[in-house]
């Protein structure tokens, strides 16, 4: 009895912790308007994020609703020699050892738990303090169940299991719930209704994930010189996600005819920008400068690709990258540093927040300009309307 309290103490904690990573996962990705959770503390401890990325779902399902498919299945198993008395819940006479099931449970769910704990350090280098909790959990759950005997625990379940489909009906029941379980999976995982964050990055990902621009050019001119349609690019060196938004607008010109993508700089930089009131993408400045500089030689497109690959922040790692390149480095670094460029830099920002654009990276097409970054098929159909 005091083995059953304990355990059902423990299962309600569960219960408890991951209907509250439910909420956080849903203001995460479902809540624009929604605050910051209290185990979002600073960079590294932040379940908010975490909620974010692919990692925290499973089939389409997020983790937090597998936690509390997994209580409420070990508070059914603590009580089933009640429950399998009703007429309806007979079915659950099959579980004859329910404390080996819910030892090999906690087993199981400990080492999934290791493993996302591996996946949140290693990968996305962040930690949610609340998962972490639950794993916990998940170990002492097991450890009380089968008195630590998790191998026999392990045993006596599979053993359990076996006996059951050897009845028809059982086996019959045990199947249809399979095939139900499956098709429900397969929605949720090619659908991605409960993760949306796995939609957009799925989207995003041969741009994010590419480790150079398979679509560069040469030169100055990107797309077709006599176009009609003019695809501007706002766009900031240092920018994290203007580095996919390039690629992106590089594969739009080889893909859609009759356009050409001009690229205006904006950077978010208080060496240049007297818009800013403190220092944001540092170092993104002197990458315009080398940009304009690197145009005046017929090699802008170029100079572009090598600044956004490789996100210099100084002049002297500019030269470094470009010293092989064909490029007159003497010539470069006068026309980066001269009062033309500047003025140049300087007219081009101002521009930009004339139009009310003061974000990177932005795109605009006849006039209406979007900031941020869409799905590629989006800005197709954006360039060809």
């Amino acid at each position: 009895m005091k083995k059953k309290i304990l355990i059902t103490v423990l299962a309600l904690i569960g219960i408890i912790t991951t209907i509250k990573l439910a909420v956080i996962y849903y203001n995460a990705n479902f809540n624009p308007y929604a605050l910051p959770s209290f185990c979002s503390v600073n960079d590294f401890i932040d379940c908010d994020n975490i909620a974010k990325t692919t990692e925290s779902q499973f089939l389409g399902i997020p983790l937090a609703y597998w936690g509390m498919f997994l209580y409420a299945f070990i508070l059914l198993m603590l009580f089933v020699d009640k429950l399998k008395n009703i007429k309806l819940l007979k079915f659950l006479e099959v579980f004859k050892n329910p404390f080996s099931y819910i030892g090999a449970l906690g087993l199981i769910s400990f080492t999934i738990s290791m493993i996302l704990l591996c996946v949140s350090l290693f990968e996305i280098k962040k930690l949610c303090i609340l998962c972490a909790f639950t794993y916990i959990l998940n170990l002492s759950i097991g450890w009380i169940a089968s008195e630590g005997h998790f191998i026999s625990a392990i045993k006596q379940s599979f053993a359990d299991f076996m006996d059951a489909i050897k009845i028809k009906k059982y086996f019959i029941a045990f199947v249809a719930v399979m095939v139900a379980a499956m098709g429900f999976l397969t929605y949720t995982a090619t659908s991605f209704k409960f993760a949306p964050q796995v939609k957009k990055q799925l989207q995003f990902k041969e741009f994010v994930k590419a480790k150079h621009n398979k679509y560069a050019v040469k030169g100055n001119i990107l797309g077709d010189k006599d176009a009609k349609k003019i695809v501007y690019v706002y766009s900031d060196y240092q920018c994290p996600i203007c580095y996919a938004h390039n690629i992106m607008m590089h594969k739009l010109a080889k893909e859609v005819k009759g356009i050409k993508i001009i690229h205006k700089n904006l950077p978010l930089d208080t060496d240049c920008n007297a818009y800013l009131q403190s220092p944001f993408h540092q170092g993104s400045c002197i990458d315009a400068k080398y940009a304009i500089a690197a145009e005046k030689q017929g090699k802008f497109w170029e100079m572009n690709d090598i600044l956004f690959q490789n996100k210099p922040k100084t002049e002297a790692e500019i030269l470094k990258l470009i010293e092989k390149k064909d490029f007159d480095i003497e010539k470069l670094q006068e026309d980066a540093n001269s009062v033309e460029t500047s003025k140049q830099i300087k007219a081009e920002i101002d521009d930009a927040y004339k139009r009310g654009i003061n974000g990177t990276p932005t795109t605009m097409i006849n006039n209406n300009a979007y900031v941020g970054i869409k799905p590629y098929k989006d800005y197709v159909q954006w360039a060809k309307r």
